[in-house]
């Protein structure tokens, strides 16, 4: 444990190696960074009155390959970000979990309670109670704690704040009560079961594995009990783009047919060639049954089905482009993702609302721009909401001028592949 007074001499204004490491370079950022774990740091000694603390960072994370390929064991490539999550904590001697995030309602979890609620679902409570669940069946210990956490991950920004969340909650268990044994991946498995099974929601393991492990990392869901897990070495900071997401708004409402569409129709197009997902089958068995497909699934469907053949080998070249630090080769293949999710998943716009395009626009304006010098593609789901660019820092100005005169200011976010996951922040 640190004394809060102690850190905050050690933050220093933002002038120290852990806070490079996590927010990079920029001493306007440096000092924000410094001013934001400043306030939380006194925010929770106003609120739990302890001086004994230890500090957190878990951050969000930004898909780069493999659009809608996980549901059908594909292969995908993802990256923590330098948005993240921040906590101070502290354990309390007592079996109650208390949490205060900024801008929200303190909660408490009372520990001696363990099972799923469902009048507590989607909740932040419910996360915390099926993680501290999950970690008890698996054998590592739990007990409570105090927290104060502040977020700069956006909610519905596609960069995963839930995920975010998990693993924050995860760490910080590890850390208090495990002398930090849990590797990554355990605490990553350990948060998509509490947001299945506690949280209610269904979703699959990239988001939760990015966040934890950090830096760029390649998934692959052959076997989704068992996904192989890699992190590609690659200094994104070196190469001098950022990575920018913009938020197009959108109204996200009435899009859970559209989004259900996508694995449904690509399950369609390998249950008529005799397979359960379109891992199991090639590109050339879905060529050949094309004929018969046609009235079986439907065209939409042979399309995305070709989408995912061509996206999930991607994810290797990509990966290989980046081993081999041939980053324009990897810039060629995020707008060959774009393209293929663009004409052939086609999660771009809903069909039932032709008339609001703000992906499509984002995208057009994105080529104006960056054609010949950057990439471009949409990011996450689809259908409304955010697209992520490769920007070289002389366009970036212009970029992000032109991309907020039609979204609004601030609809542009500024972003780098940070090296560290989820962590214990030392001073």
């Amino acid at each position: 444990m640190k004394n809060i007074e102690t850190l905050v001499e050690k933050i220093n204004g933002g002038n120290n190696s852990s806070f490079k490491s996590l927010y990079g370079n920029d001493p306007a950022i440096l000092h924000k960074q410094a001013v934001r774990y400043t306030g939380i740091l006194n925010k929770y000694r106003s609120t739990f009155q302890n001086e004994e603390v230890e500090l957190f960072s878990s951050p969000g994370r930004t898909e780069i390959g493999g659009n809608h390929t996980d549901h059908n064991h594909g292969r995908v490539l993802a990256g923590a970000v330098n948005l993240d999550n921040i906590a101070v904590a502290s354990g309390n001697n007592s079996n109650t979990i208390s949490i205060l995030s900024i801008g929200y309602p303190q909660f408490d979890v009372d520990l001696s309670e363990l099972k799923p609620n469902k009048e507590e679902f989607f909740s932040s409570a419910s996360i915390v109670r099926g993680i501290c669940a999950r970690m008890k069946e698996l054998g590592y210990s739990i007990g409570g704690f105090n927290a104060v956490i502040d977020g700069e991950v956006p909610k519905g920004s596609g960069l995963s704040s839930s995920a975010s969340f998990e693993v924050l909650i995860g760490t910080i268990l590890s850390c208090l009560f495990n002398e930090s044994k849990l590797d990554p991946i355990t605490i990553a498995v350990i948060g998509q079961y509490a947001e299945n099974n506690y949280f209610g929601k269904p979703c699959g393991l990239m988001d939760q594995t990015a966040c934890a492990v950090g830096g760029f990392i390649t998934i692959d869901f052959e076997d989704p009990s068992m996904p192989v897990v890699k992190k590609v070495d690659f200094d994104f900071i070196s190469t001098g783009f950022a990575l920018v997401i913009t938020d197009t708004g959108g109204n996200h409402a009435d899009l859970n047919d559209e989004y259900a569409s996508l694995p449904i129709e690509m399950k369609s197009v390998a249950t008529a060639l005799g397979a359960t997902v379109l891992r199991e089958v090639s590109l050339a068995q879905i060529v050949e049954a094309i004929p018969a497909l046609r009235d079986k699934t439907g065209d939409r469907a042979i399309l995305r089905a070709y989408h995912f053949q061509g996206d999930n080998q991607r994810v290797v070249e990509q990966v290989e482009s980046l081993e081999k630090n041939n980053f324009r080769s990897f810039l060629s293949m995020v707008n060959e993702s774009g393209y293929s999710s663009y004409m052939y998943n086609q999660n771009i716009f809903p069909v039932n609302n032709i008339k609001e395009q703000g992906i499509s626009l984002a995208l057009a304006l994105s080529e104006m721009v960056l054609k010949g010098r950057g990439a471009w593609r949409v990011h996450g789901g689809g259908f409304a909401g955010t697209i992520q660019a490769f920007v070289p820092q002389d366009l970036l100005p212009e970029y992000i001028s032109i991309l907020e005169h039609v979204f609004g200011k601030g609809a542009c976010k500024k972003l780098f592949i940070r090296d560290k996951g989820s962590v214990r922040v030392e001073l």
